[in-house]
């Protein structure tokens, strides 16, 4: 805590967890030093595959991962331990490698000319090649992207070595290097510069800050009953009111789980205020169905969901209502989230699976007096362009932009030309369906 103009500011620590052979996590203490915007949680391990155990019982406790290298962040990243935006690794820039290649000329004298090498790609080779006079050396690669087990690194070292094709063996991993050390082979390894774990501590640090920001906005879950269809049902106002407060006790427990406030904003709406790093934490794609199924078994009331995130109360609000929009338009239960991007998400209960997601365009004043005009919406133009990309085509028929949006032909038709007029979509020819009927127009969408 920091005091600035006589007033306490809370400063905002990123736990960064450090994975890694002890000498590398070590290496990167030192390196990152006191930090009074990073609590450093290090974890070294013998071998990476220890990485799985590490972060499965740790994952509570850090922000943002810092992997020694390549093989334990590719490896967690196979396994599904993190997710891209959660780690980073050091990467190994020639410097490194040269640095390497010093110590070997001033141990080894220079009579090496044949060297193998594992993990560091070929364009790194080539560009110390052109800063350096180093065509007497030979290289050996052994490059790769991902994750290689070490017994594979390990064999192809030592199958170069005992053909006597190289002299020494350079290797990035320490299992790979204390091996071959321990069968005799000449071997050194390649270290991160500081240079580059200075760089990935900062880029992590800021990455951690923005998804501590990011949990803290502001989230609102729109309930919203769907329509009795047994009419019976709706002649009962007791059997209503029963339900009505089973679904009332579903949603203040659920409310209270999330650590939110729940109103009932009317006639079968309501909404649930809190964060979105509560929200995420309780409800995500796999428990959509979940949540529905619970209100329904306990109310008999089927519902719909709608999510709005926003950097503000008013945001927020409106993007739950617009994604309440969205999920009217379902014919079923349909959860919709809206972002503060306004990236619109489809998620359909029973599959356990996203739908659709496209980015709803920010049009000029221009495009908005046109769409006045006219019979289609901007969001249906964006749902039609993040189609076309999902299908990887910019030519369509208005039978395939019917399967696209599960209507009628008719109604493709109509909005194709709806597009045409507008100019987002041509016709470039005609498609005979067969033998008989009418030939079909041929549109290229113009986006």
């Amino acid at each position: 805590m920091n005091k600035c103009a006589g007033k306490q500011v809370i400063m905002l620590k990123i736990r960064l967890g450090i994975v890694g052979p002890d000498d590398s996590v070590q290496r990167i203490l030192e390196v990152a030093g006191e930090s009074e915007e990073l609590i450093l949680v290090p974890f070294p391990y013998r071998r990476t595959e220890e990485t799985e155990t590490i972060i499965r019982n740790n994952r509570h406790r850090v922000d943002q991962w810092f992997f020694s290298g390549q093989a334990p962040y590719h490896f967690a990243l196979s396994k599904g331990l993190v997710k891209e935006h959660e780690a980073s690794y050091p990467p190994l820039y020639g410097s490194s490698l040269l640095g390497t290649l010093l110590e070997i000329l001033f141990q080894e004298g220079h009579h090496i000319r044949n060297v193998s090498l594992d993990t560091i790609q070929q364009a790194e080779i080539e560009n110390i090649r052109s800063a350096y006079a180093m065509d007497p050396l030979t290289f050996h690669l052994y490059s790769y992207t991902g994750y290689q087990p070490a017994e594979d690194i390990i064999r192809f070292h030592r199958e170069l070595y005992e053909q006597g094709t190289i002299d020494v063996a350079i290797t990035c991993i320490r299992e790979v290097y204390h091996h071959l050390q321990e069968v005799g082979i000449p071997c050194y390894r390649v270290v991160p510069s500081q240079l580059s774990i200075r760089f990935v501590l900062q880029f992590l640090k800021v990455r951690g800050q923005s998804s501590w920001y990011r949990k803290s906005q502001l989230a609102i879950l729109g309930i919203e009953v769907l329509p009795v269809e047994n009419t019976t049902d709706q002649q009962d106002p007791y059997q209503q009111k029963r339900q009505e407060l089973e679904l009332n006790h579903v949603l203040l427990d659920y409310a209270q789980r999330v650590k939110g406030s729940y109103i009932r904003i009317g006639d079968g709406l309501y909404f649930i205020y809190t964060t979105r790093g509560e929200l995420e934490l309780h409800l995500h794609d796999q428990s959509y169905a979940t949540f529905i199924h619970d209100i329904y078994t306990r109310s008999r009331l089927n519902v719909r969901l709608g999510i709005g995130y926003g950097l503000s109360a008013l945001d927020a609000e409106q993007n739950v209502r617009l994604a309440l929009q969205y999920a009217r338009r379902q014919q079923s239960a349909m959860v919709v989230i809206v972002n503060e991007d306004k990236e619109v998400q489809h998620y359909d209960p029973a599959g356990q699976q996203e739908v659709m997601a496209y980015q709803q365009r920010q049009w000029g004043k221009e495009w908005e007096e046109r769409f006045k005009e006219a019979n289609i919406s901007p969001a249906t133009v964006a749902k039609i362009e993040s189609l076309a990309r999902h299908y990887r085509t910019h030519v369509i028929t208005a039978q395939e932009l019917s399967r696209w949006l599960h209507s009628t032909e008719r109604n493709a038709r109509r909005l194709l030309t709806e597009m045409e007029r507008l100019g987002l979509a041509k016709v470039t020819g005609e498609e005979q369906p067969g033998q008989r009927g009418r030939p079909r127009k041929v549109y290229e969408l113009k986006f």
